[in-house]
């Protein structure tokens, strides 16, 4: 179901800084509902997505969720419970635990991943092909510059 603007409604001017952060505002409200749909908080979805291709430590999870390891915790007992995590003991250190993405999550994740394409491909494709490309670029700019500056692998 998707709200529609009232008739005669226009955006408002925005400055580069606004425009970016209300961007920001409607792609966490696509994300939201999203993870919604699927019974799932923003926070979960992004678990699975960073599990979608490994397994890793529950320390390193906290990290790039940028989390206690406490919450961590209660995120894959949560997840855990409805199949789609699993943990895996680590052989070298019995007290050691790797968290792993189950087949049912990763299918949550890719169902999810899609409708997030799906939903911000018709809204990029409202522009021209020739602003797509200079938007990307300049995406593509600030995204290097920051994770350049903070030091995240991509």
């Amino acid at each position: 179901m998707t709200a529609s603007a009232p008739e005669g409604a226009q955006a408002p001017d925005l400055n580069l800084i606004d425009g970016l952060i209300q961007l920001s505002f409607i792609v966490q409200a696509i994300l939201g509902r999203l993870a919604g749909e699927q019974g799932l908080s923003v926070t979960q979805l992004r678990m699975l997505a960073v599990l979608d291709d490994r397994e890793i430590g529950m320390r390193q999870l906290a990290g790039i969720l940028e989390l206690e390891k406490s919450s961590v915790t209660g995120l894959v007992d949560r997840a855990e419970r409805r199949g789609l995590v699993q943990r895996i003991a680590v052989p070298a250190n019995r007290r050691a635990v790797h968290v792993t993405v189950t087949d049912a999550g990763r299918a949550v994740v890719h169902l999810v991943r899609e409708a997030i394409r799906t939903e911000i491909g018709q809204l990029a494709g409202t522009l021209s092909d020739s602003r797509q490309d200079s938007f990307r670029r300049s995406i593509e700019a600030l995204i290097r510059h920051y994770v350049t500056q903070h030091a995240i692998p991509l």
